[in-house]
């Protein structure tokens, strides 16, 4: 049988080709933690507040997230246009805390690139993935996280959670901007260990 080798935090775990992939996603605690986090303006900047919400409630990948465009927002519809590969685009949503933080964070932006068409930006324009890499492993050390915030696992979180609330596999994949419903089914389809062991404590 074809085998299949799955990195994950803790250890190598080798699964039959077409079987279960487990996934790395932050509890429903751990984002309670973040989120409360990053309300506080002393220690977190309104750009990485931005930041790790867009990751959290977008499931945008890092380098889509790099290249959101201060019009590709749409605040009279709270909703944005995320770019993927090939020029496509797909439009999600936009959370209305989400937005408000969006546009606090463009109100306060550095003077000297106000006018950047970008929304994620440094001292030398767009922010490059390195650099949110970098923020999130600080963050991870200031909040004392022990599963560390990485882009992937905001996605993972973000797909996994819309799943758990009942969301549909085909609007999830719209959402995540998957090639195919088959992706999102790979990774996402299955119950968490968690809900297995509650369906098990039922019998």
């Amino acid at each position: 049988m074809k085998e299949i080798v799955v990195e994950n935090s803790k250890d190598r775990v080798k699964i039959a080709y077409g079987s279960e992939k487990q996934v790395d996603v932050y509890t429903d605690k751990e984002v309670d933690r973040m989120l409360f986090y990053i309300q506080n303006e002393e220690k977190v900047s309104k750009r990485n507040k931005v930041i790790v919400m867009l990751l959290l409630y977008t499931g945008v990948r890092v380098s889509e997230l790099c290249t959101i465009r201060i019009k590709d927002i749409d605040f009279l519809n709270y909703s944005i246009k995320i770019y993927g590969k090939g020029g496509k685009f797909r439009e999600v949503p936009l959370k209305f805390d989400l937005a408000d933080a969006i546009r606090e964070y463009i109100k306060d932006r550095d003077y000297s690139l106000k006018d950047s068409e970008y929304l994620v930006i440094g001292q030398r324009g767009a922010l490059r993935r390195d650099a949110i890499n970098t923020m999130l492993e600080r963050l991870t050390e200031e909040i004392g996280m022990i599963n560390k915030l990485k882009p992937h696992t905001f996605r993972h979180t973000f797909c996994t959670r819309l799943i758990n609330r009942g969301v549909p596999i085909s609007t999830v994949s719209k959402l995540a901007g998957h090639s195919s419903v088959d992706t999102t089914m790979t990774f996402y389809i299955n119950s968490s260990r968690e809900e297995k062991m509650k369906a098990v404590s039922l019998l």
